[in-house]
């Protein structure tokens, strides 16, 4: 199994959930409000009257055969929307219940 992290701009959240539900992820946990900067470029989402973008991310945890489509999705999803500064990461999992 294997964690995946995924950070977005909250504008895109129904985006996003369309991703999950055509990938037939149903388990995550969201933080409706996350604060960022990109590494290269792109504006800071942080909330404030000078950068008022916010955004949002999810943790869901999916079977090794789904991470690839996912991965997929969502890069296609940042390739259409390039200044939202989307990202995705993935961990191993050792275990869980």
């Amino acid at each position: 199994m294997k964690a995946v992290f995924l950070s977005y701009n909250q504008a895109l959240t129904d985006r996003v959930n369309a991703i999950l539900d055509e990938q037939g992820i149903r388990g995550f946990t969201k933080w409706a409000l996350t604060e960022g900067r990109g590494s290269v470029d792109g504006e800071p989402h942080y909330g404030t009257h000078a950068w008022p973008s916010m955004n949002a991310s999810i943790l869901t945890i999916v079977d090794d055969e789904k991470v690839a489509p996912l991965m997929d999705a969502f890069r296609e999803l940042d390739a259409a929307t390039k200044m939202q500064g989307s990202r995705a990461f993935v961990w191993n999992i050792e275990s869980g219940f």
